[in-house]
């Protein structure tokens, strides 16, 4: 395979994910493929997943501190308006 999906960027895994998922959709292709395609999408949507959870490991935001500012942990479930 020429595009190991580990190796894509971000953005290509997505439309790469996209494409499997309309040619599922689509209905026209033949059995075992689709147990293959659904499968590469399995794996594929597990990378982009955990690509995410890395992002958002990493971002920081900047909190006011002693007249100064302080980096601290973005905390999604504090961040969240629900």
């Amino acid at each position: 395979m020429p595009d190991e999906p580990q190796q894509l960027p971000f953005e290509q895994g997505l439309e790469k994910l996209e494409g499997i998922v309309k040619q599922l959709e689509d209905g026209e292709t033949a059995l075992e493929q689709s147990l293959q395609l659904f499968e590469e999408g399995v794996q594929l949507s597990n990378r982009l997943r955990k690509q995410l959870d890395d992002a958002e490991s990493k971002v920081e935001i900047l909190t006011k501190k002693d007249g100064g500012y302080a980096p601290k942990a973005f905390d999604v479930d504090e961040a969240a308006p629900f």
